[in-house]
């Protein structure tokens, strides 16, 4: 079950390196585990989960509350088999899968996770800039060009300790949060028209509405932006972090629990964020939906008495723009990790981060560029390469979840730690649904 000692671990300068007391309360514990957690939830409520859950709420009320429920559910599960593989085997789930598997199957799934962190950059780097542009009226281009810097932001960061990151991320947050559930109560939603959202129903598929296939698009990006496929491998890294006695089973068991009380209490509060995204676009941009595609508009928006209403106010198109702005740092300080990760796990070499990032940064701004260039800088153009870079994400989730659920399902590999039938044949139940799903949006498209 466990690695090699001579092996180089996953994210080594962190490995192991918060030691949590074996008699410790239940309080203490739960403390001290807590923090992967929440660098987790970030990929769950950043930028790209803004658009479309807003735009989703606009054009369709609440009706797609119930793909973020359904979204929210499949991420507590496949994290916590994330965080499981990384505490039991002593591997990221690129390192599981460049040991386990044939090399051209490792090569692919490599190239897919790198496009897939590429698409997540990518809503980084739209989200960040236009934050700066609505804030400080700088412009557009120029906004999003100068995230490059925010590269050296983890690299400082870095110098303070793990733990210190993870306050700072649970800091931002939770203002997230607090300016979200501001907005939503002064804008006075239809809560039993919240409750009945919940509710599955068919028209999620775009069976019965004429703008079926925008309901499809839109329920698949919420699901590509709420269940992250590059969150799988930063979370069975991260999970390493605290020291356990591998030498004493009640330790490691100890471990995996707290992982996963740890996990399912982020992605609760994640799930909390993205409701009240898809709440704050129905209640108050319901009816307006044309006008409401892009950031700007949304900013715009909340200071306009004609879409807003009477709570309308620069202050409240403020508070958007900090949110904004403070979701796309968050996303910055994972990326760059799920970077490192995946290219040492899969490559099994080892570049300065800094590099790192910056390789990753240029490709999520090259097509900004191109757009850019070719249509301007225009905002409703980037958010719907945003749209869409959030429906690829959804398409790339099964080649991370299927090595997932296999690896987990290995007792050679994680022992008495492996997963219970029934949460294997689920796993797979809903990694053969999403690509279903997905398959049916490509012929869409296309046809």
């Amino acid at each position: 079950m466990s690695s090699n000692d001579t092996e180089k671990k996953s994210l080594q300068e962190i490995n192991q390196s918060i030691a949590v007391p074996k008699k410790a309360s239940f309080w203490k514990n739960l403390f001290l585990f807590s923090g992967p957690g929440s660098l987790v939830a970030v990929g769950y409520m950043d930028p790209g989960n803004w658009i479309t859950s807003v735009v989703g709420g606009a054009n369709f009320r609440y009706l797609l509350l119930s793909v973020i429920l359904f979204s929210s559910l499949i991420a507590m599960q496949l994290q916590q088999m994330a965080g499981k593989l990384g505490i039991v085997h002593r591997k990221d789930l690129a390192q599981t899968t460049a040991t386990h598997l044939p090399t051209w199957l490792r090569y692919l799934l490599w190239v897919v996770i790198e496009l897939a962190l590429m698409a997540t950059d990518l809503a980084e780097v739209i989200g960040s800039g236009i934050a700066l542009h609505l804030l400080f009226g700088w412009p557009l281009l120029f906004s999003i060009l100068i995230t490059i810097f925010d590269v050296f932001l983890l690299l400082g960061l870095m110098r303070l300790g793990f733990r210190k990151i993870e306050a700072i991320v649970s800091t931002l947050i939770l203002t997230i949060l607090a300016i979200f559930v501001y907005l939503v109560l002064l804008s006075r939603p239809d809560w039993a028209g919240i409750a009945q959202g919940y509710l599955p129903q068919k028209e999620v598929l775009g069976i019965g509405l004429s703008n079926g296939g925008q309901a499809l698009t839109l329920a698949l990006g919420i699901i590509g932006a709420t269940v992250m496929p590059h969150n799988l491998y930063l979370h069975s890294s991260i999970s390493q972090t605290r020291k356990v006695d591998y030498d004493d089973p009640k330790d490691i068991r100890r471990a995996v629990r707290f992982m996963t009380w740890d996990s399912n209490i982020e992605l609760s509060l994640a799930f909390v964020v993205n409701s009240l995204l898809l709440i704050l676009g129905a209640a108050l941009f319901f009816g307006h939906a044309s006008e409401i595609g892009a950031f700007s508009s949304m900013y715009d928006a909340l200071q306009n008495n004609q879409i807003a209403g009477a709570i309308a106010s620069p202050f409240l198109s403020t508070l958007f723009a900090v949110a904004l702005l403070a979701s796309g740092q968050n996303s910055t300080i994972t990326g760059t990790l799920t970077g490192q990760i995946v290219m040492e796990g899969f490559l099994r070499f080892r570049l300065p981060q800094w590099v790192v990032r910056l390789l990753t940064r240029f490709l999520a701004l090259l097509p900004v560029i191109i757009v850019a260039f070719l249509f301007g800088d225009k905002e409703s153009v980037l958010d719907n390469l945003l749209v869409y870079s959030q429906v690829f994400l959804s398409i790339a989730l099964p080649f991370s979840i299927f090595p997932l659920v296999y690896f987990t399902s290995k007792k050679e590999i994680l022992g008495e730690f492996v997963n219970a039938k029934w949460n294997t044949f689920l796993a797979y139940g809903i990694a053969i649904l999403l690509t279903i799903l997905n398959l049916q949006l490509i012929f869409t498209t296309l046809f």
